[in-house]
């Protein structure tokens, strides 16, 4: 049984889906003004995960991420660099697909631009206004929250809260200093389209409820973002779709994000504090920047360090090494030896992520395995060909869960170092000790190392 925290109930939920084992995923995507940074890839790593952990236990999801592409910081940097800002956010919207693709988030099933869901947009408006939560004012619509009596449900904030908290300021065409606006008139120089309202473009908080309408109807299971989206983004959303359809609870379950932080502060590109995704996977591999965040649940902050970075690049490589040496082993492996009960780490392994797809516990069932398993080896002991197979089944599929590629590597060393290789095993056979070590010196120069295992010699490369 899969339980998760769902933000509009502060509980701890049993995970049921309103379809059977359907189920229907939407994730606020990025603005693409700018290169995505780490808190961005924290987000999406942690939906990528859960995506795919459900999907492991038989669940058909279809996975849906909305992209901002148009939007006030885009037209402002499009517009100091003189360029079409649709254009713009094209081209960034590219750029975030290459950093997911080198997180290797594939879960996505489809990814929907808010300026392809225009139409669906101005309906929504048009639906709104006709049933008395929004107005025109001086060109722009806006949405009355004082229509909506529920307004609040899901961060616990009140209106005279949410007035205090807006981000938007004065503005004389509102009724109400607290109403937001669903579509806004557009400015001279700016993208926009026709509209019963005049030309404009669709608000922010209304793009997400006309894309994730169109694909799934009026309710569905599960809405994920980052944590600072709760107010006012995720709590207009639901003001918008519950006054438009009539139908509660708009989303199933609400999961967010925890922040990626920076010396206790939001990682963010407004506060200058941030790394790009492509600065971390060209100098660390996307893996490891995956096993980074892996390491934490989703629902917890990080604390950015490269320290840890580096710390994850080395725990990385102690899984890929294990996994090295079970590959060696299998070739020569037999039915006799010790047996590992693999089915005991994976039932950890499955609770861990049952429990609100609590990440650091199930990594921390994983090296408890390769813990056990490289004792045995140290200890020289034999394991049998079906153990071996098994922890091997286990390590990928928890790291296709990871969205790491987790399976033995082949090395392919040049003939000069697989002859000194057969010279020293000679030279052990023979116990010339000596000659061994002056052959396995060579050899290490040459950048390699040998093993010696009960199977025979296993040749390693060296890092750079």
């Amino acid at each position: 049984m899969i339980r998760v925290y769902n933000t509009l109930t502060r509980k701890l939920e049993e995970f049921k889906p309103l379809e059977d084992k359907k189920v229907k995923m939407f994730v606020c995507g990025p603005t693409v003004y700018d290169y995505s940074h780490l808190g961005h890839a924290k987000n999406y790593i942690a939906y990528d995960t859960i995506a795919k952990y459900l999907r492991y236990k038989g669940y058909e999801v279809y996975y849906l991420q909305n992209i901002t592409d148009i939007d006030d910081k885009i037209i402002k940097r499009a517009n100091e660099l003189g360029e079409d800002p649709l254009e713009y956010a094209d081209r960034y919207y590219k750029e975030y697909l290459k950093d997911m693709e080198a997180l290797n988030v594939d879960s996505v099933d489809e990814y929907a631009k808010t300026t392809d869901y225009v139409d669906e947009v101005i309906k929504q408006v048009q639906g709104l206004i006709e049933k008395g939560y929004a107005y025109e004012s001086g060109g722009n619509v806006y949405y009355s929250i004082s229509k909506f009596e529920d307004y609040g449900k899901l961060s616990h904030i009140t209106p005279d809260e949410a007035l205090a908290r807006s981000r938007i300021g004065e503005d004389p065409y509102k009724r109400e200093p607290f109403d937001f606006v669903i579509w806004k008139r557009s400015k001279p120089g700016e993208p926009k389209w026709d509209s019963p309202w005049g030309e404009g473009r669709p608000g922010w908080h209304i793009e997400d409820t006309a894309i994730s309408i169109s694909h799934f109807g009026p309710q569905y299971d599960l809405h994920g973002g980052g944590e600072d989206l709760i107010f006012p983004h995720h709590e207009a959303e639901i003001a918008i779709a519950e006054a438009l359809t009539g139908k509660k609870p708009f989303v199933k379950y609400w999961i967010h994000c925890a922040f990626l932080k920076v010396k206790g502060g939001k990682m963010s590109k407004s506060l200058g504090n941030f790394m790009t995704i492509r600065q971390a996977v060209e100098k660390y591999g996307g893996e490891v920047v995956r096993f980074y965040f892996a390491q934490v649940p989703y629902y917890r902050p990080v604390e950015f360090s490269e320290e840890g970075l580096v710390e994850a690049e080395k725990e990385l490589e102690r899984i890929r090494n294990l996994v090295d040496n079970l590959g060696f082993f299998l070739e020569k492996a037999t039915d006799e030896g010790e047996e590992v009960n693999v089915e005991e780490y994976r039932k950890k392994f499955e609770e861990a992520m049952d429990n609100n797809f609590n990440t650091a516990e199930a990594t921390a069932v994983l090296f408890s395995l390769i813990r056990d398993v490289n004792r045995m080896i140290t200890e020289k002991k034999k394991i049998t060909k079906k153990s071996i197979s098994e922890v091997l089944g286990f390590i990928k599929q928890a790291g296709l869960i990871f969205g790491l590629v987790l399976e033995p590597r082949k090395i392919e060393a040049p003939e000069e170092v697989m002859k000194l290789v057969q010279e020293r095993e000679e030279a052990r056979k023979a116990k010339d000790w000596e000659k061994a070590d002056e052959l396995r010196e060579k050899i290490k120069q040459l950048g390699y190392y040998v093993d010696d295992t009960p199977e025979g010699p296993k040749l390693r490369k060296l890092e750079d």
